[in-house]
C-alpha cells in the first residue's frame, strides 16, 4: 500500500507539472479558437517551429533553449501577423472563414510538417541543457526538473499575459472583438488590427511552448498531430475564453493522464482522458470556467 500511495502522489505531481506544459501549449488556441473564433488548427506546426528553431540556434550558438524561445517572440509574432493577413484577405473578408479557412489551416500543418521532413529528415532532434536530466526530490516525490522549469515559465507567461488582456485597452479589446465588432468601432478600434494582433500574440507563444516541448520530449515533423485533439479540447473544458479555466483544465487532463499511465499503461491515457472530457462536459457543458 506505501508504495501504491508513493505511486500515485508522484503521478498527481507529475500530472500537474505536465499540466504546466499542457497550459503553454493550449494558451494560444484559447485566443485564436476560444476568442476569435478561428479554428487555427496549424498551432502544433507554429509549436514545432517553435521546437526546431530552438534546436537549430542552440546547435550553433549553444544558448538554453527557453531562453532561445523568449528571444524568438517577436518573430513568431510577425509570422502570427502575417499568417492572419493571409488568412483573413482569402477567407474572412469573403464570409468563408468555416469550412475554407479550416482547410487553410490544415494545408499549413501540412506544409509545415512537409517542409521539417525534407529539411530535417524523420529523426527525433533533441537539445541539451543542465535541468533536462537531473531531478530534485522531496521526499518521496520527485520533480524533474524537465518538467518543473517548462511549469513556473508558463504559468508566468500565462499571468502575464491575463494581466495584459485584463489591465491594457488592446488587451480589453482583444476580449470584446468576437462578442461585438460594432461597439469595438464605436470606440475607434479596428477590429481587424486587434484581431491580427490578437492572432499574433497566439502563434508568439508557440515560440515559448516548442522550446518547452523540446526539452520534455525529443521532436521529429510528425509528432505535432499527438495534440492536435488535446489543446481542443483542453481549451473547451477550460471554458473556451478563460485562462484560469484553461490552465485548471490542462492540469486536470495532465493528471488523468499521468495517474493512468502510472498504473494502467500509457496506452490507456488518451482514452481514459477524453472520456473524462466527456464526462465533465456533460455535466458542465460551458465547460469549467464557462458562463
Amino acid at each position: 500500500m506505501a508504495v501504491s500511495l508513493d505511486l500515485l502522489l508522484n503521478g498527481l505531481v507529475s500530472g500537474i507539472l505536465i499540466g504546466g506544459f499542457y497550459a503553454a501549449v493550449t494558451v494560444g488556441i484559447t485566443i485564436s479558437f476560444g476568442m476569435l473564433d478561428i479554428a487555427n488548427i496549424a498551432q502544433p506546426a507554429f509549436i514545432l517551429l517553435g521546437s526546431y528553431a530552438a534546436v537549430v540556434i542552440a546547435y550553433y550558438t549553444h544558448l538554453d533553449p527557453i531562453l532561445i524561445g523568449v528571444l524568438m517572440l517577436p518573430v513568431f509574432y510577425v509570422i502570427g501577423m502575417g499568417v492572419y493577413r493571409l488568412y483573413y484577405y482569402s477567407f474572412e473578408l469573403r464570409g468563408e472563414q468555416s469550412i475554407q479557412g479550416l482547410a487553410f489551416f490544415f494545408g499549413l500543418l501540412f506544409v509545415a510538417e512537409v517542409s521539417l521532413v525534407l529539411i530535417f529528415g524523420v529523426d527525433y532532434q533533441f537539445v541539451e541543457a543542465p535541468y533536462i536530466g537531473p531531478t530534485l526530490h522531496v521526499g518521496s516525490v520527485g520533480l524533474p526538473l524537465r518538467y518543473l522549469v517548462p511549469f513556473v515559465i508558463s504559468l508566468v507567461m500565462i499571468g502575464v499575459l491575463q494581466l495584459y488582456l485584463s489591465r491594457s485597452f488592446i488587451g480589453r479589446a482583444i476580449l470584446a472583438v468576437s462578442q461585438d465588432g460594432l461597439a469595438l468601432q464605436l470606440m475607434a478600434a479596428n477590429p481587424v488590427r486587434i484581431k491580427q494582433i490578437a492572432f499574433g500574440i497566439s502563434v508568439a507563444t508557440c515560440s515559448l511552448a516548442g522550446a518547452f516541448l523540446i526539452i520534455i520530449q525529443p521532436v521529429e515533423p510528425s509528432i505535432g498531430r499527438d495534440y492536435i485533439g488535446r489543446i481542443f479540447a483542453i481549451c473547451v473544458l477550460g471554458g473556451m475564453t478563460s485562462f484560469p479555466g484553461m490552465v485548471a483544465a490542462a492540469m486536470l487532463i495532465g493528471i488523468v493522464e499521468n495517474v493512468t499511465a502510472t498504473f494502467y499503461g500509457p496506452s490507456w491515457a488518451p482514452a481514459v482522458a477524453f472520456g473524462f472530457l466527456l464526462i465533465t462536459l456533460a455535466v458542465r457543458p460551458a465547460g469549467l470556467a464557462g458562463r
